[in-house]
């Protein structure tokens, strides 16, 4: 004799009421255990989704799949004065156009308005002393290699909207 499910039963033994509820029991256990496993994998490809964005939403609106044609260039707002800062150092804005600027391991044409040694003749702001300064905190006699490559802190001023809204209020004392 076997059971629904394709199982032996006990040959001797009828149907009986404590063996069908053993069965269902067994029926519910089975179809339970499916929905946990479906609800796992589900859980592990939303996981692994989240780990790939590190939990973040992109700013991105594109697909990356498909080259979009270049953006037009921004208009950089061109001033006479510095930038007003939002925070403690902050690195100040650049007030002028730097396109066409080369700045490489061989050459850096930021340094040649804004050198100690050439600033006061074009007028330029001078770089400041924290330049000269390596990791280790020993003064250099010329600008430190990790504070040679001036766009990774300072960028020109463009007229543009922001990427995304933003709530930053500066501290008080730069108000």
């Amino acid at each position: 004799m076997t059971d629904q499910e394709g199982g032996d039963t006990a040959m001797s033994q009828p149907m009986t009421l404590r063996n069908r509820l053993s069965l269902n029991n067994i029926r519910w256990v089975k179809a339970a255990s499916k929905g946990v496993m479906t609800l796992l994998v589900s859980t592990m490809v939303s996981m692994t989704a989240v780990a790939e964005t590190g939990g973040m939403d992109s700013l991105r609106t594109i697909d990356l799949s498909v080259e979009p044609p270049a953006e037009a260039m921004k208009k950089v707002l061109e001033s006479d004065t510095t930038f007003h800062r939002d925070f403690i150092e902050q690195p100040p804005l650049i007030p002028h156009d730097i396109r066409g600027y080369t700045v490489n391991k061989d050459v850096n044409t930021c340094l040649q308005c804004h050198s100690w040694k050439n600033a006061s003749k074009w007028g330029a702001t001078r770089i400041s002393v924290t330049h000269f300064y390596d990791r280790e905190g020993k003064q250099r006699a010329d600008v430190a290699p990790n504070r040679y490559f001036c766009l990774q802190c300072h960028v020109p001023q463009a007229d543009t909207a922001p990427l995304q809204k933003n709530n930053f209020e500066p501290v008080d004392s730069l108000k």
